[in-house]
């Protein structure tokens, strides 16, 4: 399972806030058609490959489809693949459908059951084991699965002494896209030990995972704080610079001041 979440975990924070025009290319009933006498697994990958196309119908047929799948489809290179691309989407809703089939893949119902396996998975010696339930309660977490309870598990897993733990709890609160979760990854990003752990905050808050461009404007004052706070490093004063480039789209200087007079002209509209 952990090749299957580095596959699908989003690259680093230097990638380019700015985003191609998507071209919408609608599934014709003659698509639709065809994918309905192929088997689960090739459903899957037709519909995921569509959706990371932006063919308008690909999402809503992934989410129609996505429970019958459950038990039918697998893991591949192919799904890893096509998941890595919806999850890097810059439409949330193809993003979504990678989440979708990731866990029809995984085989987890999207219930209390599965939920209560992912925890208990989460506490497992088995250190590949527990990292990829980290990721899968996010995933869960994502899709209105007990969200709050998701959360307050992957928060106690932000204590956890080893560093890989750390960094994959943070990942998998990105993906909750849950609002609840913000502020937590913002400490993560002032407070945790490893560069490594609080870079993936930095990028989570920034760009990856499921959360909204409005959820992502609530970091930036904290954002702001963070480019001259004398208790972080150089590092992760650059780091807020870039996620503030990645979530307004603008294109300033490492200067604190320049990023603090553009909010407040903002704020001021």
């Amino acid at each position: 399972m952990l090749g299957a979440m580095v596959a699908a975990g989003i690259g680093n924070i230097r990638t380019s806030s700015s985003s191609p025009a998507r071209q919408h290319h609608p599934a014709t009933s003659k698509d639709l058609h065809e994918i309905d006498d192929m088997k689960p697994q090739k459903q899957a990958e037709a519909l995921l490959e569509m959706a990371v196309g932006h063919s308008d119908g690909a999402v809503d047929q992934i989410s129609y489809r996505s429970g019958w799948w459950r038990g039918q489809i697998q893991w591949n290179p192919q799904i890893a693949s096509l998941s890595a691309a919806a999850l890097n989407s810059n439409d949330l809703r193809v993003r979504q459908s990678g989440v979708e089939v990731e866990l029809a893949a995984y085989g987890l119902a999207k219930n209390s059951a599965s939920l209560d396996y992912l925890v208990r998975t989460a506490e497992s010696p088995d250190h590949q084991q527990k990292i990829w339930a980290l990721w899968a309660l996010g995933l869960m977490g994502n899709r209105g699965v007990e969200t709050a309870r998701v959360v307050e598990i992957l928060s106690s897993h932000l204590q956890d002494s080893d560093v890989d733990s750390r960094r994959w709890a943070v990942e998998g609160m990105a993906l909750t896209g849950s609002d609840s979760t913000i502020q937590p990854l913002l400490n993560v990003m002032h407070d945790d030990a490893s560069p490594l752990v609080r870079e993936r905050a930095a990028c989570s808050l920034a760009e990856s995972g499921l959360f909204t461009p409005e959820q992502r404007m609530a970091a930036v004052p904290q954002l702001l704080n963070y480019t001259d706070d004398a208790a972080l490093d150089a590092q992760t004063h650059r780091w807020a610079f870039q996620a503030l480039s990645d979530i307004t789209h603008q294109h300033l200087p490492n200067d604190s001041a320049a990023w603090r007079t553009w909010y407040q002209s903002v704020k001021s509209e």
